[in-house]
């Protein structure tokens, strides 16, 4: 049954946005290309949308038990990610080059979570996308998320195949994120 929910519209970055249940203050270490959605950390999901640099509407529903699915042919075929609730309410946070913003509305109270945690803490995280405009790019693409949460114990995640590009386009990211941060300072001596 749906216990809690809230809809406002996210001002999105050039590289999606973090939702979860810690707070966030680094890109992830992995990007899910071919996902729309993957894990950033044992309690965090990063979430690649179609928009690059615009407006997002964002549903999250709190269920005190698994939803049934979404039964509308306008949704992407939904997938799912279990996480660990390190924190009592969800936090959600865009990321643009070099910086990851705190995004949740200041108008609108924060989700509880804690009632209807389990010892294990173990939430599933249900994602369905849509976008009027499918092509990715900068600006309005009509584009909404459904996020959908529930206490249920970890199990495996559900995601479409990944193709060979997206596949490059991850250890990409991978090796850039991974190398030592390239020093572009210069020393100059001092002149009597």
């Amino acid at each position: 049954m749906l216990v809690h929910q809230a809809e406002f519209t996210v001002d999105l970055g050039e590289s999606g946005y973090l939702i979860g249940f810690t707070e966030h203050d680094d890109y992830p270490d992995e990007m899910p290309y071919g996902w729309r959605c993957g894990p950033a950390g044992p309690s965090s999901v990063v979430v690649l949308p179609t928009t690059d640099t615009g407006p997002l509407q964002l549903t999250i529903q709190i269920h005190d038990s698994q939803p049934v699915p979404e039964a509308s042919s306008e949704w992407e075929p939904a997938e799912e990610i279990s996480l660990l609730a390190e924190t009592d309410s969800i936090h959600l946070a865009t990321l643009d080059p070099g910086e990851v913003s705190d995004a949740w509305p200041e108008d609108h109270p924060p989700l509880p979570l804690e009632s209807l945690l389990g010892q294990d803490r173990s939430v599933r995280m249900r994602l369905y996308c849509h976008a009027d405009d499918p092509e990715p790019g900068i600006g309005d693409h009509g584009e909404r998320h459904l996020i959908q949460l529930w206490p249920a114990p970890a199990t495996a995640p559900v995601h479409p195949a990944v193709s060979e590009e997206d596949l490059r386009a991850r250890g990409e990211y991978a090796a850039n994120t991974a190398g030592p941060v390239q020093d572009y300072t210069s020393e100059f001596p001092l002149q009597h």
